[in-house]
């Protein structure tokens, strides 16, 4: 792991603006779960006090019917946004299989760990403009997407926060069957018919405030809807309607669809499993972004350091290590 973590630690300097380099850090610590092991080490600024002042007097003054005008304004305009996504819910009974431990197993330490990302990600945004951001991987294999839907599901359920959850891996789509869906019209559709409101093809699952924009079938050109200024228009008017979008993105080799998501995203969340991730492809991956914009790094099935009694002081029993995926 020591020459992944140097590789990572080279590509800070290359690959990560100032304002938010030091955000970028990797802790090879282990969980015990089986269900998930995401060791995660973001930034955690400092809060800082704002107060807004409106002047009473002068020139910057404001009238207390322009008050209410201003008031009765942002009133219409958020109830148009709200009933924009207001859409048919969609019953999802999610196994215990599926690894979603932010659905399944809420008291677990893997979930814990995903509201602790949740959390930082949150402060994080103090420092930035960041409503939306990608989780992929270097290659195939690293967890990406059990990362997307678990930390989509925390910023809902535990936060709630109206969060948009795209699965944006249109050549191998593979979030809908972590939630067990199956067959339902996605950005396939939408591209392949006449209608331009992207968010028809949003369901909302479970009445939580969470919605989720399946890819529908696997594409042979992918590159050809996210390159459009059609899905790039319709993309930025539906994101705005939320509060977090999390799009489950494809890995940055070999195909060049990681790029065309970072033009459209605030941010990029690397998720890296500890075996599976080559030092070489994990540098070639990050130098091919135009606009990487990394804001973290998850750690997979990271090595164990010093938590190995964690999970059985706060959780319960420990149980024996597992494969995560």
């Amino acid at each position: 792991m020591s020459r992944l973590f140097k590789a990572l630690s080279d590509l800070k300097t290359e690959c990560v603006s100032p304002e938010v380099r030091t955000s970028l850090d990797v802790v090879p610590a282990g969980v015990p779960s089986p269900a998930s092991r995401q060791a995660i080490k973001l930034e955690h600024p400092s809060p800082k006090a704002l107060k807004v002042v409106q002047p009473t007097s002068g020139p910057l003054a404001m009238a207390q019917p322009e008050i209410a005008v201003e008031k009765k304004i942002q009133e219409v305009i958020a109830a148009k946004a709200a009933q924009a996504v207001e859409t048919p819910a969609v019953l999802v009974r999610v196994s215990a299989e599926s690894r979603l431990v932010a659905w399944t197993q809420p008291n677990s330490l893997g979930a814990e760990k995903f509201r602790a990302l949740a959390s930082r990600l949150d402060n994080l945004r103090g420092k930035r403009e960041m409503k939306s951001f990608q989780v992929t991987s270097s290659v195939i294999n690293e967890g990406k997407t059990l990362i997307s839907g678990n930390i989509a599901v925390t910023l809902a359920k535990y936060f709630g926060s109206k969060t948009l959850l795209v699965e944006g891996d249109l050549h191998r789509p593979t979030l809908a069957n972590l939630f067990g869906l199956r067959g339902l019209p996605g950005l396939d559709h939408w591209w392949a018919g006449a209608d331009r409101d992207l968010s028809n093809h949003v369901h909302r699952l479970n009445g939580m405030p969470l919605w989720f924009l399946p890819a529908g079938k696997a594409c042979d050109q992918p590159s050809e809807i996210l390159r459009s200024a059609r899905f790039a228009k319709a993309f930025a008017q539906m994101a705005a309607q939320f509060e977090w979008t999390v799009v489950d993105s494809p890995p940055m080799l070999p195909i060049v669809d990681v790029n065309l998501w970072s033009k459209l995203v605030d941010g990029t969340l690397l998720a890296i499993r500890e075996g599976v991730a080559p030092v070489k492809a994990l540098k070639k991956g990050l130098q091919s972004l135009d606009q990487p914009k990394l804001i973290g790094v998850v750690m997979n099935e990271a090595s164990e350091s010093g938590q190995a009694n964690y999970e059985g002081q706060y959780y319960g029993t420990s149980k024996s290590k597992g494969a995560a995926h």
